[in-house]
């Protein structure tokens, strides 16, 4: 077996802030969250991630082009329509979901998307 060479390994640890880069960099539509993503083949939002999300902070609405799998590792999530999601939650939205979330208390999340986001204003 040949040993990793360090071009083929990336490690970041979820509870370092300075690994984690602003979701919208801009600021123009979300604030206060970020991810982690390691794979530098991934296009954005596909694949594993890690999103972390500022208490008070909330998700544009938005809609899944592919089901989208999460894991609240921290915190608390309220998606647009009351469900909360707590700490240790498991959840899968079909393809097609629309929704925006928010948090009152920050919260961390492991997320698997097989496709990209879609702003909603893209369909209206």
């Amino acid at each position: 077996m040949k040993p990793i060479q360090a071009t083929e390994r990336l490690v970041a640890n979820i509870y370092d802030k300075t690994a984690y880069i602003p979701y919208d960099p801009d600021g123009s539509s979300e604030t206060g969250t970020h991810f982690i993503q390691l794979n530098p083949d991934a296009v954005r939002d596909v694949g594993f991630y890690i999103y972390r999300m500022e208490p008070g902070s909330s998700s544009t609405p938005h809609r899944h082009a592919g089901a989208e799998e999460f894991l609240i590792i921290q915190g608390e999530l309220i998606d647009n329509d009351g469900t909360v999601y707590k700490q240790g939650d498991v959840v899968w939205l079909a393809k097609g979901t629309e929704h925006s979330s928010y948090t009152e208390t920050g919260c961390l999340i492991a997320v698997y998307a097989e496709s990209t986001e879609d702003p909603l204003s893209a369909f209206e």
